[in-house]
């Protein structure tokens, strides 16, 4: 699935900050209106959660390396670079077996980016580790209760499509403001809106799989991939913001 059209090689924005600078990634499109058998839907769908719980594996590893060595983080152009870089690489490999390369360079290094950012979680709030396991708990429970209800309603969430997409702008937009001028109010503002528009893609990808309209498991991965990092550092944000005890 692309944020607009999957023929296309397209990138993602950056969102909302985290504590060194980073932002939550933003999904790279919305799918066509291709048509599928039911055969080739449900080998869609194994195909693509059986490389999500590959790639999320793959990031914890590398998230877990970088704690573990204590690398700092590379800093949001390094970061920004990286993920662009990668992003256009498994978009334009999507149709061979080098694009699983690149998706797996892709979430690896979104893991090593993420590491540093858990650890300086950890170190600022005397309940830091409660607040990571609140936000993979928060997220795992969302993206399963999303996914299941879209696979077993069939429901079509097509028309979501361009709200998500202006949402995604307006949210990407605030965020920059908030960095800019330094308003923590609106940072928490636009981490809320990131579970809202997270879910709802949650929900509009596994739609087009089910409806045939994503054809590719590599960039409906890639999609649910980044729903679930942007899930998981917007709701540790809020929960760090509500009930985090600084040391």
């Amino acid at each position: 699935m692309s944020l607009f059209d999957k023929n296309t090689p397209t990138t993602t924005t950056f969102g909302n900050q985290d504590p060194y600078g980073n932002s939550e990634v933003m999904p790279n499109g919305f799918g066509s209106s291709a048509t599928a058998s039911s055969e080739e839907v449900n080998k869609l769908i194994r195909n693509t959660y059986l490389l999500l719980s590959m790639t999320l594996l793959c990031s914890a590893i590398t998230a877990g390396l970088s704690m573990s060595l204590r690398l700092p983080h590379p800093g949001l152009i390094i970061t920004l670079v990286g993920y662009f870089g990668l992003l256009f690489l498994t978009n334009t490999l999507r149709n061979s077996v080098w694009g699983i390369v690149s998706i797996f360079a892709l979430t690896g290094f979104m893991g090593l980016t993420l590491g540093p950012i858990i650890s300086a979680y950890l170190t600022m709030f005397s309940n830091g580790a409660q607040l990571v396991m609140m936000a993979f708990g928060s997220t795992a429970a969302i993206f399963l209760s999303l996914s299941a209800y879209a696979l077993t309603s069939r429901r079509d969430f097509s028309f979501m499509g361009a709200f998500l997409m202006t949402g995604i702008l307006v949210a990407f937009l605030a965020s920059l403001g908030a960095v800019f001028f330094q308003l923590p109010g609106l940072m928490l503002a636009v981490s809320a809106m990131f579970v809202l528009l997270m879910s709802g893609l949650i929900l509009y990808q596994t739609s087009d799989m089910v409806h045939g309209r994503e054809t590719n498991y590599i960039m409906a991965t890639v999609t649910l991939y980044v729903s679930i990092y942007n899930l998981f550092i917007s709701l540790l944000q809020i929960f760090a913001a509500f009930s985090g005890e600084r040391e």
